[in-house]
């Protein structure tokens, strides 16, 4: 079976974000509510990788979970340019199919941990975002052992569970699961996260194609020589921090 076209028409952003606001609910304290962010807003185009900057705690992985649909917003619009029509979807009120639908086709995660099922080969946990996209298994898992090889993972490991690894390892099984489609929009949490040097430089070397093929990348990277090398624009979540309310 042939690739799914998961070409957007080039007619504007990619992702739009504007007046997003998130706070969580302290249940074991009472119920205090806790400010988070408020007024978060930005666009990323089509060839960008925009990094989510600031100090630790200020909300970076929060605007990267809520892009996702991980977290809720309180208020606002995250708006999510959808494969095929190009039409905008808003995920922060998107039921859950509508949700699902935009992981499968529009937009890649990379956390910075695998969680993958248990007794599922490497290979197999690789190649599942092809597989649910209409690609056949076999070449599915073809694709998803060159991803491997790329990222220089050892191929006696290729067909055992990616739980009896280390963590370095576990970390590239999670980007060639990550890289392996072609989604527009592609969000990295913390990419590099128990990476060697050798497969930082691959990471980079991924990253740049991407970019050149016209991905739209958001990330959070506190390796400073990898977001140096990667990073269009740098945004500033301070700017947007909701700790002062609280």
């Amino acid at each position: 079976m042939p690739d799914i076209d998961t070409t957007v028409a080039n007619t504007g952003p990619l992702l739009s974000v504007s007046g997003v606001a998130k706070s969580f609910t302290m249940h074991l304290r009472g119920g205090i509510r806790l400010p988070v962010v408020a007024n978060v807003a930005f666009e990323l185009q089509p060839g960008e990788c925009v990094v989510l900057g600031g100090p630790s705690g200020v909300g970076k992985s929060s605007i990267l979970r809520m892009v996702y649909g991980n977290y809720s917003v309180d208020s606002g619009q995250i708006l999510i340019r959808q494969r095929g029509d190009g039409e905008m979807a808003n995920l922060a009120t998107g039921e859950p199919r509508l949700v699902l639908a935009l992981r499968r086709d529009s937009i890649g995660y990379v956390s910075q941990f695998l969680r993958a099922v248990p007794r599922v080969s490497a290979v197999d946990v690789v190649a599942e975002p092809l597989v649910a996209r209409g690609v056949e298994r076999d070449v599915a898992a073809k694709r998803a052992g060159e991803m491997l090889e790329r990222l220089n993972l050892p191929s006696a490991l290729f067909e055992l569970p990616p739980a009896t690894f280390s963590g370095g390892e576990k970390q590239r099984v999670n980007i060639a699961r990550g890289f392996i489609t072609d989604h527009p929009l592609l969000l990295l949490d913390e990419p590099t996260a128990s990476l060697d040097a050798t497969n930082r430089d691959v990471l980079v070397e991924m990253i740049r194609e991407k970019l050149g093929l016209g991905t739209a990348i958001l990330g959070i990277f506190h390796d400073m020589p990898v977001r140096e090398a990667v990073a269009t624009r740098v945004i500033d979540v301070s700017a947007f921090s909701a700790r002062d309310a609280a």
